[in-house]
């Protein structure tokens, strides 16, 4: 603001308006004495045009307040700021024509074909922090690289966070700290944990901004899945945040290690760490007891079904259900607790049908109504076909069998193939819930053509009653849709 009668810098009105002042209005207190015979002057010429010496301070006063409650807009600290006060210089990636709106709309994963050049002395190595800026080498942001990925870097913050809250920039630390706390925070305002649950996921990776970190709780348990190489890198600081939340006793880290061979790590340098007493752990959910081991597969339990189970519950009174590729019990367990006349749950795996047998005395269940079988899931159902068995219920939940989009076409077959097999098993007018954890299936939205495909093959009509994907405890980031991997379809079969 000058006193050449330029208008404050933030404030808004017209020239004379009430938001308009200027600095020639506003005397300095050094000078207001030494003037005050001038201000005597001042204020008779305001008489003279009508307007006392208590009306004119009256309207300074009320400019002054006015002036006060809007200040000037002060220079917010950008990233480059930050950057150049770091005692190691910070190298800066810069990206391609035409491929900066992407990730300033907030997509996290900057691929290496989106990269035009990366400028540091000595150049980034896997793990560092990295500037991301455009073509005009302008930072839109910060995040951490990878020299072997195809994930170039995976963004932290963009540039606009940053200047609303610089406390994180550039600070891998303190940005755990913050985003852990908010994915706390965010699972607290859904209910978790509560009395009737305590397995949950409390961060979802790009959901929860942590990209590469998976962290599930299982009672007093946290069960951390690390599939990036910044987070094997940051691995103990992880583990004293959530070694500091006042549920947690106990933690396993378990690396991906498929996927960290390909962020270029060395396997050798890979172990899963347990600390404390974690063979078999105990959990609640919806009120339904599970035995879960941490050998099994993913973390030791798929909380993202929890939603869905609870569903199948409400609909089971009375009914026959089927529950294939069952694991430890999940569905079959929800739909006898929901007094399913008779419930039988198939799966190849010795070790998860043993948890499943332990799931139905924990809960008191009666062996007569609910039982599991050791068998191939598609060679049940064809010897079930040629019997002519039906039943009311009939749940499907297989392996990801699509797990990049490659082999999606091949996948598509096998889903179609056993999807038949299930219809032809459901009683005509009963229900069939089917599900893919094929992140590429999901985001292609063929499941359900497939399903049609499936519908055909049987000789049967099918109506979709539902469709659904993870818990709420499982966020998606809008602006990474690749995130979304769970399709969950109730369908009426005729």
């Amino acid at each position: 603001m000058s006193s050449g009668g330029r208008r404050v810098s933030g404030l808004t009105g017209p020239p004379g308006s009430a938001y308009e002042f200027r600095l020639s209005a506003i005397p300095t207190k050094r000078k207001y004495f030494a003037k005050s015979e001038q201000n005597v002057k001042d204020a008779s010429f305001c008489s003279g045009c009508g307007i006392s010496s208590r009306t004119s301070a009256m309207l300074l006063s009320s400019r002054l307040t006015r002036c006060l409650a809007h200040p000037p807009a002060t220079t917010a600290t950008t990233l480059q700021d930050i950057a150049s006060n770091q005692a190691k210089g910070v190298a800066k990636v810069i990206l391609k024509k035409g491929k900066t709106q992407l990730f300033r709309d907030g997509s996290p994963m900057v691929y290496s074909g989106a990269v035009d050049s990366i400028i540091g002395r000595p150049p980034p190595k896997t793990g560092d922090v990295v500037l991301v800026a455009d073509g005009t080498q302008k930072p839109i942001g910060w995040g951490l690289y990878n020299s072997c990925s195809m994930f170039c870097v995976r963004l932290m913050q963009l540039e606009e966070e940053v200047a609303g809250d610089p406390s994180c920039a550039l600070n891998v630390e303190k940005l755990l700290e913050t985003r852990i706390d908010a994915a706390v925070s965010l699972r607290k305002n859904l209910g978790l944990p509560s009395a009737n649950t305590n397995a949950y996921r409390l961060v979802n990776s790009e959901g929860d901004r942590l990209s590469g970190l998976i962290i599930d709780v299982f009672g007093d348990l946290a069960v951390i899945a690390s599939s990036a190489a910044w987070v094997e890198k940051y691995k103990e600081h992880i583990k004293k945040c959530i070694s500091g939340l006042n549920v947690i006793n106990s933690i396993v880290w378990r690396p991906s290690t498929d996927i960290l061979k390909e962020e270029g790590l060395d396997l050798a340098d890979l172990a899963q760490e347990v600390s404390g007493s974690t063979e078999r752990v105990k959990v609640v959910e919806n009120g339904i007891s599970y035995m879960i081991s941490l050998d099994g597969q993913k973390t030791g339990f798929y909380a993202d079904q929890r939603e869905n189970r609870q569903f199948i519950s409400t609909i089971c009174d009375g009914k026959k259900v089927l529950d294939m590729c069952c694991y430890t019990g999940g569905f079959a367990l929800n739909a006898a607790c929901g007094h399913a006349l008779d419930v039988t749950g198939v799966d190849s795996s010795s070790p998860a049908l043993e948890l499943a047998n332990q799931n139905i005395v924990l809960n008191n269940l009666d062996p007569e109504r609910i039982s599991f079988l050791k068998q191939d899931a598609t060679s049940f159902m064809k010897n079930a076909a040629s019997r002519n068995d039906v039943w009311d219920i009939v749940i499907l939940d297989p392996p990801k069998l699509a797990p990049r989009r490659k082999v999606l076409q091949s996948a598509s077959g096998m889903y179609r193939n056993l999807n038949s097999l299930a219809m032809r098993l459901t009683k005509p007018g009963g229900f069939l819930m089917t599900c893919s954890c094929s992140g590429a299936m999901t985001q292609s939205r063929q499941f359900l053509p497939v399903l049609q495909g499936a519908a055909s093959m049987a000789g049967r009509k099918i109506t979709s009653v539902r469709q659904s994907g993870a818990a709420c405890d499982h966020p998606i980031d809008p602006s990474y849709p690749e995130g979304a991997y769970l399709t969950n379809i109730l369908l009426r079969v005729v």
